[in-house]
């Protein structure tokens, strides 16, 4: 499904990006610990940690595969991400091994249904404009068989935010919301919302979970 948002980030723009934020996952603990006062190793054990190390997961939108290489750090085996651009895909595949990082959409992700135990995003539905953002959200409903994990600009209502002197490109909502309006057979099993130490935004991190199927991951 081509969008306007999908023609930006597969062209230069899309590519200047991955360049500006190709980051160790070292640097990025880093970066979380400056602006939250937590590091994102300590986020991920928090919601996941305790989560066999053998599922399947899918990372949405997984760009270079920073978070995915979190992951396997963390002793995930099965790891899978799809980007839409081509440049980050065969970046993320020159970094990482044994993850499997393929080129695809979250409008039409190429996996079955309930294929994966888990299915993420990290910063990709903020950049999914609000009339196709249920479009996106039924995909990665559709593909995880368990739970859905986001973090995500935290707003209570959509708002548009200008990105870098460009309209129509990044939004901040309450996502979590969105998902437990769209998909009666999801329910919320922990989140955490994150407010930046010099300014007053927030960003929000979420697990939601099959109803009946969330008791093991829950402290």
């Amino acid at each position: 499904m081509p969008t306007s948002q999908i023609a930006k980030w597969t062209g230069e723009f899309g590519k200047e990006y991955t360049d500006r934020n190709a980051l160790s996952t070292e640097e990025l603990d880093r970066l979380y610990r400056a602006r939250y006062g937590v590091t994102r190793t300590q986020l991920n054990l928090t919601f996941l940690g305790r989560m066999d190390r053998s599922i399947h997961i899918l990372e949405v939108g997984s760009n270079i595969g920073n978070q995915l290489l979190m992951l396997q750090q963390m002793g995930f085996q099965r790891l899978y991400g799809i980007d839409v651009q081509a440049y980050a895909v065969e970046l993320s595949n020159s970094r990482t091994k044994g993850i499997n990082v393929i080129e695809g959409s979250a409008f039409d992700i190429p996996f079955k249904n309930a294929c994966f135990d888990l299915v993420f995003t990290s910063g990709l539905l903020i950049h999914i404009s609000p009339p196709d953002i249920f479009t996106v959200m039924g995909e990665i409903h559709r593909c995880s068989k368990n739970c859905i994990w986001g973090f995500e600009y935290y707003a209570e209502e959509y708002t548009e935010v200008p990105y870098r002197g460009h309209a129509n490109l990044l939004w901040k909502a309450d996502f979590a919301k969105l998902y437990l309006q769209a998909f009666d057979d999801l329910e919320l099993v922990r989140e955490e919302r994150l407010k930046y130490l010099d300014s007053d935004n927030t960003d929000y991190m979420f697990l939601l979970g099959r109803k009946g199927c969330t008791d093991s991951i829950r402290k």
